[in-house]
């Protein structure tokens, strides 16, 4: 019954279960746990409220069920109301969330589980191998590094084995969290690495730029005759993107399936294009994308209009625009870069139309959005937010700031404020980025000398970056900043990634 259900035979299963004879705890949890695994809640929970005996495989498999189809409030009510819980069903409840994007909730999950157990009966309920590994790619996601330090010593302290689905984690979880060295020191104490391990390694360098420690592993890997796949080229091509390696870029980029048998996909295509793109090769970058195998996206035009942006090649980014909003006429990255294009061009009427577009296209642009760890919390800052028990202080400290900064030679790029207001009003809308918020925090929460880390959903913006590294200086302390692409390491006002990025 069970294999049916595997090969998405949800009528076949069921028949076989109702010529069943004889029907146990065991063929009922298969039922709905096979219509939980072609994504049927609601066949699954006819099954289960049709159930006289539920035992702890019953429960938690609803909990999965309904969190794999993103139902989290649903599985959550399953999950509180089970009348007992084991490993099994937290990790489920984790997983969930952590599968969901609900990071924060997760890692609380966490805390819970340690406190509570199996819901306040006394009996502790250990984590295992399982629930950590959800629990580190939360960690990854949200830049929790203390969080994610804590979880290693729990596995050092409680001698469990690193086994390539842990140690692949805690690796990933330290090179996303910027700790390359100790993202090494996992891969080196893993007994067992496959083509993910080798992969999370020469990722971890190519966030920072590093291409030779990059391309250093992929040749060990090769030693160890562990053959790469795509992951293992996109960590490769984007160690080159970041670093300027144009001829290095295209080489790999060809070497793929040539030698190595591995097709590119549209997300190395895209890859190659945003390298070249940044380089300022803009015709090659265009002449890629029209000679491409397979039909471009709107990521892989992204990375072209990127390069029209940086390089101001004005006339190919409205063209490249009319072709990405042809694929996804939601691309707000495309109404913003024409409406900043009209701004700078003092074509201020048409940039506003572009803005209305927007708006009765009902096309949203994703809130840029910072996350920084504090005390093993997690604290997170929209634009402008206000929303923080310390808002007052963060607002103080961002006005001190400022006043430094100008001192220093800090001039606010206004000109990426597109909206017809006055200069200070734009002053204002750039000083309160969700990053410059974070910094803040982190400057009035945390002692003297104490590097911060922030986590950015977006590339960070040119303004931004240049506070950040005038901030770094005059208050002697290193800014991490992993936005989506790399890190930043802004130290004596400098930034690791020379200006490019």
């Amino acid at each position: 019954m069970d294999m049916y259900f595997k090969f998405g035979e949800a009528k076949a299963g069921r028949r076989l279960f109702e010529g069943m004879v004889v029907r146990d705890v065991v063929s009922w949890n298969t039922l709905v746990s096979g219509y939980s695994l072609c994504g049927d809640v609601d066949a699954a929970r006819c099954v289960f409220d049709q159930m006289e005996e539920k035992n702890l495989v019953t429960w938690s498999t609803m909990v999965t069920g309904y969190a794999r189809v993103g139902k989290l409030d649903v599985a959550r009510w399953f999950f509180d109301v089970m009348p007992e819980r084991n490993v099994v069903s937290w990790n489920a409840i984790i997983a969930g969330y952590a599968q969901n994007d609900k990071y924060s909730e997760a890692i609380d999950l966490f805390y819970q589980m340690l406190e509570v157990g199996d819901g306040g009966r006394g009996r502790r309920v250990k984590p295992n191998d399982v629930t950590l590994v959800s629990v580190l790619s939360s960690c990854a996601h949200l830049g929790a590094l203390d969080f994610g330090k804590r979880i290693d010593r729990f596995i050092n302290r409680n001698k469990m084995e690193l086994n390539v689905f842990l140690g692949n984690a805690l690796a990933d979880m330290f090179a996303k969290c910027g700790c390359v060295e100790e993202c090494k020191r996992v891969f080196e104490k893993m007994r067992e690495r496959d083509v993910i391990s080798w992969s999370i390694i020469i990722s971890g360098f190519a966030m920072y730029g590093q291409v030779e420690e990059a391309f250093g592993y992929f040749l060990k890997m090769l030693e160890c005759r562990v053959k790469p796949n795509e992951i293992t080229f996109m960590g490769l091509l984007s160690a080159c993107t970041h670093a300027g390696m144009v001829e290095k870029g295209l080489e790999c980029f060809n070497q793929m399936e040539n030698e190595y048998g591995v097709a590119p996909k549209v997300e190395h295509y895209g890859c190659v294009v945003d390298l070249l793109s940044r380089a300022g090769c803009l015709n090659d970058a265009e002449d890629m994308i029209n000679a491409m195998p397979i039909r471009p996206n709107a990521i892989v035009w992204g990375a072209l209009l990127g390069g029209c942006r940086i390089h101001k090649d004005v006339s190919r980014g409205v063209r490249v625009v009319q072709r990405i909003l042809e694929i996804n006429s939601d691309h707000s990255g495309s109404y913003v870069y024409l409406a900043n294009v009209y701004a700078s061009m003092g074509r201020l009427d048409d940039a506003a139309i572009c803005r209305l577009r927007m708006r009765d296209n009902c096309v949203k642009r994703t809130p840029g959005c910072s996350w920084i760890e504090v005390n093993n919390t997690v604290h997170e800052f929209f634009m402008g937010d206000r929303s923080h028990p310390l808002t007052d202080r963060i607002y103080l400290m961002l006005s001190e700031l400022g006043t430094r900064l100008k001192l220093a030679g800090y001039e606010p790029k206004t000109e990426l404020v597109v909206h017809n207001v006055h200069e200070e009003e734009k002053e204002d809308a750039l000083f309160t980025h969700s990053e410059k918020l974070a910094i803040a925090f982190g400057l009035i929460s945390t002692s003297h000398g104490t590097t911060i880390r922030i986590v950015k959903n977006l590339r960070v913006c040119i303004d931004c970056h240049e506070a950040t590294k005038i901030i770094s200086k005059i208050v002697s302390r290193e800014i991490i900043v992993r936005d989506r692409s790399r890190f930043h390491l802004f130290k004596d006002g400098k930034c690791s990634c020379n200006d490019y990025w």
